[in-house]
C-alpha cells in the first residue's frame, strides 16, 4: 500500500474512533442543540414573519401631452413601452426616498405597529430603521423592480406592499407636477400676453378699416383703374371723389399693411403658443400611471422566517463541531501540558 493511502486510512480510523468513543456525548449534545433550537424558533420565542411581493416595471415616458397628443407615431407608441435602465434606477431611487417612507409610515401607522413611542429619543431614526429591516427593493433577474415586505400580519404584509406601488404613483407625480405646474404658469402668462397684443393689433386694424381701408392693394388697383375712366370721360366729380379716397388710401394703406403682416405672423406665434399652452397644461393637470405592474402582492398563507429546519440544521451543526473541536482540546490538553514542562526543563 503507498505510503500517502495508507497514511489516509489511519487518519479515517482515527477519526470513526474518536466519533465512535465519544457517540454518545456528541448524540446528546446534537440532539439538545436540535430540541433547544426548535423550542426558540418557535413563535414562543421568535415572532414568524410573512412575505409579501410586488413586481412591476415603470413607464417609458410620464408626458401626458407627448404620449396622446403629439403627432409622432414614435412617440405614441411609447405609451405601451416599458422603461429602460435610466427609468428603472430613476423609480429606485423614489422608492428608497423618505418621501415614500414617511407617507408609507403614516398610512399605515408603522410606528405604532412596530412599537416605537414618539416619546422615543431617536424616535424617526428607529422607525426608518425597521422599515429597512422588513421593507426592501431591489431589480430582479429580468430587471423588474422589486418590493418585499416582511410583517408578523401577513394581510397587512400584503397592504403594505400593493400600497407602496400606489403611493408611488403619488410621489412621482408630485415630484413631475412641481415642475409641470411651473411650466404652465411660464407658459400661460406667454399665452395670454400674446393673445392682448394680437387683440390690440385687431383694434387698430379695425379702426384703419373703419376709415376706408379693408384690402389695400385690391382698392388701390381699382380705383387707379376707375380713377383712369373718369379722366378719360373728363368726369370733374368723378375725378374729385376719387382722389379723396385715394388720399386716404394712401394715408392709412401703409397702416393698414404693416398691421395686416404683423397681425398674421402674429397669429402665427399665438397658433404656436396655444399648443405649447395646451400640451402644458394637461402636463400639469392631468396623470397617467407611472409603471405596469406584473404582479401584485397577496396574502402570504406560510411564514417566511424562521424556517425551522434550517436553524436546527444549522445549529445541529455548529454545535458538532463545537464539541469535536472542545473534546479535543480537552484529550489534547496533557500532552500539550507536558511538552510545555519539557521545553521548560
Amino acid at each position: 500500500m503507498p505510503v500517502n493511502a495508507a497514511n489516509d486510512f489511519s487518519d479515517s480510523y482515527k477519526v470513526a474512533v474518536f466519533l465512535y468513543k465519544w457517540r454518545k456525548t456528541l448524540l446528546i449534545l446534537c440532539g439538545a442543540a436540535a430540541v433547544l433550537s426548535a423550542i426558540f424558533s418557535s413563535p414562543l420565542f421568535v415572532t414568524p414573519m410573512f412575505k409579501s411581493t410586488v413586481i412591476m416595471y415603470p413607464a417609458a415616458s410620464n408626458s401626458v401631452s407627448k404620449l396622446l397628443l403629439n403627432d409622432n407615431t414614435t412617440i405614441k407608441q411609447d405609451m405601451l413601452a416599458f422603461g429602460a435602465d435610466e427609468q428603472i434606477q430613476q423609480m429606485l431611487q423614489i422608492l428608497n426616498s423618505n418621501r415614500i417612507k414617511d407617507k408609507v409610515i403614516a398610512r399605515f401607522k408603522l410606528a405604532e405597529h412596530y412599537g416605537i413611542e414618539p416619546q422615543a429619543k431617536y424616535y424617526q431614526t428607529s422607525v426608518y430603521s425597521q422599515f429597512r429591516s422588513n421593507i426592501t427593493f431591489k431589480l430582479t433577474e429580468y430587471q423588474a423592480v422589486k418590493i418585499t415586505v416582511l410583517d408578523s400580519d401577513p394581510q397587512l404584509a400584503a397592504d403594505i406592499a400593493n400600497g407602496i406601488a400606489a403611493i408611488l404613483d403619488s410621489v412621482r407625480t408630485d415630484i413631475q407636477k412641481e415642475r409641470a405646474i411651473q411650466g404652465f404658469k411660464i407658459v400661460e402668462t406667454e399665452y395670454f400676453s400674446q393673445q392682448k397684443q394680437v387683440q390690440a393689433m385687431e383694434d387698430s386694424l379695425t379702426q384703419v378699416m373703419k376709415l376706408g381701408v379693408n384690402d389695400y392693394e385690391s382698392q388701390a388697383e381699382m380705383l387707379n383703374r376707375q380713377l383712369a375712366k373718369e379722366i378719360a370721360s373728363a368726369n370733374t366729380r368723378g375725378i374729385n371723389a376719387l382722389t379723396e379716397k385715394l388720399k386716404i388710401l394712401s394715408q392709412y394703406g401703409g397702416p393698414y399693411v404693416s398691421l395686416r403682416d404683423a397681425l398674421l405672423l402674429e397669429k402665427t406665434q399665438l397658433s404656436f403658443i396655444k399648443a405649447r399652452y395646451e400640451e402644458a397644461k394637461i402636463d400639469a393637470y392631468s396623470t397617467m400611471p407611472q409603471k405596469f405592474i406584473v404582479e401584485n402582492a397577496i396574502k402570504a398563507e406560510r411564514k417566511s422566517f424562521p424556517v425551522i429546519w434550517i436553524v436546527v440544521a444549522l445549529s445541529t451543526l455548529a454545535t458538532l463541531l463545537a464539541a469535536i473541536l472542545v473534546i479535543l482540546l480537552v484529550e489534547r490538553a496533557p500532552e500539550f501540558l507536558r511538552k510545555i514542562k519539557h521545553a521548560e526543563s
